[in-house]
């Protein structure tokens, strides 16, 4: 629930902007303050998808490196999950702040290994 007593709508203004607030967060608790020594250095989140009653949001995050390296990295985060909300509670203050889960998004790799392919096509 809203404080005015509402559900956020998915297709809202104010819960995109709380995606964007959650995602930045994140994003930065995840690079600035967690040590866990298994999440890899070049990790990023690529999106968050916060449910419009802020109890859960899912965490999709791209890790530059081979599949031990990702497997390591979303263990990492989720043992750190509890951690992250704590200080996403403080850092956002939020009413309900939302379960976290991690997902690995191959996305940019994706992309980047495409293009490395067009380009290689382009050289021949």
């Amino acid at each position: 629930m809203l404080p005015n007593g509402g559900n956020m709508r998915k297709n809202s203004i104010k819960y995109s902007r709380m995606n964007g607030e959650v995602h930045r967060e994140i994003s930065r608790i995840i690079s600035m303050e967690i040590k866990d020594p298994r999440i890899h250095q070049m990790t990023s989140v690529v999106s968050v998808d916060v449910t419009p009653d802020l109890k859960f949001a899912k965490v999709y995050v791209s890790v530059l490196g081979d599949d031990k390296a990702k497997e390591d990295t979303r263990i990492g985060l989720t043992s750190a999950a509890s951690h992250i909300r704590t200080l996403l509670a403080k850092s956002l203050n939020l009413r309900n702040t939302p379960e976290l889960s991690f997902i690995i998004d191959d996305s940019i790799e994706y992309g980047v290994n495409m293009s490395k392919r067009i380009d290689d096509l382009m050289q021949k």
